[in-house]
């Protein structure tokens, strides 16, 4: 018998497939298809100090191969999530969540982080750093090594639980700043956010979302995704979540060989909702075609 089971931080997880934040909401809702405590964990709605309505509509594009997406981060606040969300997520979901947090100053992730950091349920605290920073002129957090550092040590100073950094790929160079979120105390790695694009209305002229432009997502990512997982791998010695574009066991299996510990699944949560549990149960079937007896074993293997 085949072992899909992989230790994360210390975390062992039945299964490396993890819904991905902002496509699987609190869980809520993809229970009511099936029971989601077969999955290995989820990343839960991008968390906020304070609420957010997030930006305004249009803000979903269809493209090929994919989608853009500009919700703006849109929740109801850390306090919203500790009271009630995770309270009712005790009744459909009995294993360590990931909360994934955002924030538009350094001051915002600490709080936010120490917040959640606190919560029985919480497994690992995932810190996206792809917002803009407010103090900083509003580019994003996660486009320099210092201010990716800074946010890292930041979080790191006020947590006891895992930190995983989540890296976004509108870089020159994703490896630096992977290095740098390692050498400031990062625990781990998410990789890839979405990519920046923009679809045109050829009737109005104009862009088809609000916001101008959003996040690329879905099979078209999945190249670069793997290409950056590969090449941050090489050069950290801390565990990564590969995600971007994932849709088969077969894409989770590259994804682990090219070094990612677990693998999150996001936009193809909302064309199939049960492509998460499809992929578990398709998990085992590969690893005998393919002569795999445990994923854990497997985890870098194109790097030999």
């Amino acid at each position: 018998m085949v072992n899909l089971s992989v230790n994360l931080c210390g975390l062992k997880l039945d299964n490396p497939v993890i819904p991905a934040s902002g496509c699987f909401g609190y869980g809520k809702e993809f229970a009511e298809y099936y029971d989601i405590n077969i999955l290995g964990s989820f990343s839960f709605k991008g968390t906020t100090l304070e609420p957010r309505f997030g930006n305004p509509t249009p803000r979903i594009a269809e493209t090929a191969s994919g989608m853009l997406n500009a919700v703006g981060l849109q929740n109801p606040g850390v306090n919203h999530v500790i009271t009630h969300e995770l309270p009712d997520m005790k009744a459909y979901f009995h294993k360590p969540v990931i909360a994934n947090v955002s924030g538009f100053s350094i001051g915002e992730y600490e709080k936010t982080c120490a917040l959640l950091d606190a919560q029985e349920q919480v497994g690992i605290i995932e810190v996206n750093i792809s917002c803009p920073n407010v103090h900083g002129g509003g580019m994003a957090f996660g486009v320099s090594p210092e201010s990716a550092a800074a946010v890292t040590k930041a979080v790191k100073a006020v947590t006891k639980k895992p930190v995983f950094i989540k890296l976004s790929p509108n870089v020159t160079d994703i490896v630096s700043i992977a290095k740098a979120c390692q050498d400031a105390g990062a625990d781990g790695l998410s990789l890839i956010n979405t990519l920046l694009g923009m679809r045109i209305d050829l009737k109005t002229r104009k862009p088809i979302l609000a916001n101008t432009m959003g996040g690329l997502s879905g099979p078209a990512v999945f190249p670069v995704a793997l290409r950056m997982v590969y090449q941050v791998c090489k050069a950290v010695s801390i565990p990564i979540m590969g995600m971007g574009g994932v849709s088969s066991a077969r894409d989770v299996i590259e994804m682990m060989l090219a070094g990612a510990t677990a693998v999150q699944i996001g936009a193809a949560n909302l064309v199939n909702p049960f492509i998460c549990k499809e992929i578990i149960e398709q998990l085992p079937e590969e690893m005998e075609r393919l002569g795999i007896n445990s994923l854990q074993e497997i985890i870098g293997g194109a790097h030999a």
